[in-house]
This record gives structure tokens, sequence and C-alpha cells, in this order.
């Protein structure tokens, strides 16, 4: 069951783009919920996962303030590329002066960058503000290198599941200002990666309500 958003009427992008702009001084510090709490467990997933991986070029899609990037950084000698829809998240990934890495301000359904351009394509704590989450999906596959790796880290629901994204999708999306729109859970996010030509490698859940996926460039 594909889940369609109702708020049609709602400018999603502009939303999270002001959202993020707003917070981008003080989101690595600010340690909650709806700053950089659940971003900080995705991803210290995502580089546990990437300890032992060895990779040459790595696009993280929604990187803020590359708190990411800047992680793996201190152990992988490799080119990171940041994209953010947000001028201001890119302005402080910037400031950090990271060597080897590159930020760009784009969205996730445009990427510009060439096809087959990455080994690696993450996205961490992002994906429940893109609108059209098919088409972000299919841009992470056309970028990626064949065998390439796309991990996908994020904020879902756990028992309540169907339920649960319908109060998300439905309710909160319709009177919230944050710019989530498509919360999603594991399950769901296996099958539309699947039917967007991905193979899985693994999915989990790390907590109640953040998961993680795993999956490959067929």
């Amino acid at each position: 069951m594909k889940i369609t958003n109702t708020s049609k009427q709602k400018d999603f992008v502009k939303l999270s783009e002001e959202w993020f702009d707003n917070q981008a001084k003080v989101y690595d510090e600010t340690d909650t919920i709806l700053y950089s709490k659940y971003g900080k467990i995705s991803c210290k997933n995502i580089c546990d996962y990437l300890a032992d991986k060895t990779y040459q070029t790595l696009l993280d899609v929604g990187c803020g303030t590359a708190y990411l990037i800047e992680l793996l950084s201190k152990t992988h000698d490799a080119k990171h590329v940041g994209l953010d829809l947000a001028s201001e998240m890119i302005r402080q990934a910037g400031k950090k002066n990271i060597d080897g890495a590159e930020f760009v301000v784009g969205r996730s359904d445009g990427l510009p960058f060439e096809d087959n351009s990455f080994d690696v394509v993450t996205c961490s704590q992002s994906f429940h503000h893109y609108p059209d989450t098919d088409k972000a999906m299919q841009e992470a596959f056309r970028v990626l290198k064949p065998g390439g790796i796309y991990i996908l880290s994020d904020t879902g629901v756990g028992f309540f599941r169907m339920f649960g994204v319908m109060i998300d999708n439905f309710v909160y999306t319709r009177f919230g200002n944050t710019g989530d729109c498509n919360v999603s859970y594991l399950n769901k996010s296996i099958r539309d990666l699947k039917r967007n030509g991905f193979e899985i490698v693994k999915g989990e859940k790390l907590t109640t309500f953040i998961y993680t996926v795993v999956a490959r460039k067929r």
C-alpha cells in the first residue's frame, strides 16, 4: 500500500528548507528529537556499517551540517560529497573545512551528478522530508555505480506501523511546519527500494522509531 499525502497544497520543500535554515547554527549541539538526536543515532549506525568497507566516492543526501561526513572522513580516505536543500546547513558544513569534502545545495529528486558517479550514497534522517520518495530512490540508483551501496536510515514507526504512518502523514503533516511529509517504516522502505531496482543487503530497527536499510544497485 502506497501512502499518499492529502496535504498537497502545502509546499513541503519550502517548509523543509526554512525549517533547517533556521536550525543550522545550533543543529549539532542541540541534542533533541526535532534537532540532531535521531540524526546522530543514524549517523553512528551508518559509520559502523562502513567501518570495514572501502570506497572512493560517497554522496550524503540531506547532509545537513556534515555530521556524518565529518565522522567518515576520520576513517576513510575518500571523496565525500554532501548535498542539502538548506543553504544555511551547507554553509555550516563548509565551515568545518573537512579534507576531501565538497558541499552542494540541491534536491534529492534531482541530484546534480552524472550517472554512475558514487560507490556509496547515504541518506540519514532526511528521507521523511521528501515529497516524492520514489524519485529520490531512483535518483540515488542513477548516480550509484553498478554494485554501489545505498544506505537509508530514517525515522519511522515501530509498534503502531500503519496506524502511526497514517497519523503522521495525514495529521501531523497537515498542521506541522517542519516539512515532514512521508514518514514510513522498515518493511515499507524495503518494498519501495526493491520496486525501484535495489537488492536488499540488510534491514534493521535501531530503536522503536529509527530504522536502517542497506541496499545495492544491481
